[in-house]
């Protein structure tokens, strides 16, 4: 069993994360945007960090509505870089306002952000590191990899002996449906 699944079960942050959302597939825009979000400000931070401040990023930007963060501007983002519950790095709020203007566009060329998604499933993880990067900001390989194995695009989020698998596989995820053909 990997580490977080035997760690984050027990434990009051990680647990509810790890059971309830980790690999479980999602087409929810907002909660696409979110995970991509918080894995962009996790670089270079623990993830128990992003999960402790997750209600203050929720809170701040607009519970990543993806329109409404579309819309920041300089008010906004000094109203974000004065926040002390978020990470206050310029580089990844204004990711997030891009990343919000980008996820917009999909809808144009592609109907939606998972159905984006859908249309380039499967691919290895260098290829969707490239893809992200042509697509989005501040996306390098760990947090594209992370982010789509948090929305069930890759495998690894949980080991086989892990109860949550089970639960997620019920589901067919996106890479159980891709290793299944």
């Amino acid at each position: 069993m990997s580490a977080y699944c035997r760690i984050a079960p027990t434990h009051p942050v990680h647990g509810p994360y790890h059971d309830l959302e980790y690999g479980f597939p999602t087409r929810d825009e907002r909660a696409l945007f979110e995970r991509l979000m918080l894995e962009v400000n996790q670089a270079g931070l623990s993830w128990l960090t992003i999960l402790n401040k997750r209600a203050a990023f929720r809170a701040a930007f607009a519970d990543f509505e993806v329109d409404r963060v579309a819309a920041f501007g300089p008010p906004e983002i000094d109203r974000l870089m004065a926040d002390p519950g978020i990470v206050r790095n310029r580089l990844k709020i204004a990711a997030a306002i891009e990343n919000a203007q980008r996820i917009r566009a999909l809808r144009q060329s592609s109907g939606s952000f998972a159905d984006w998604l859908e249309a380039h499933h499967p691919r290895s993880v260098e290829a969707w590191t490239q893809l992200f990067r042509k697509t989005f900001r501040f996306t390098g390989g760990q947090i594209v990899g992370e982010f789509l194995m948090s929305v069930g695009y890759l495998p690894g989020a949980h080991e086989p002996d892990c109860p949550v698998f089970a639960r997620i596989a019920e589901l067919s995820p996106p890479w159980a449906r891709a290793a299944a053909e």
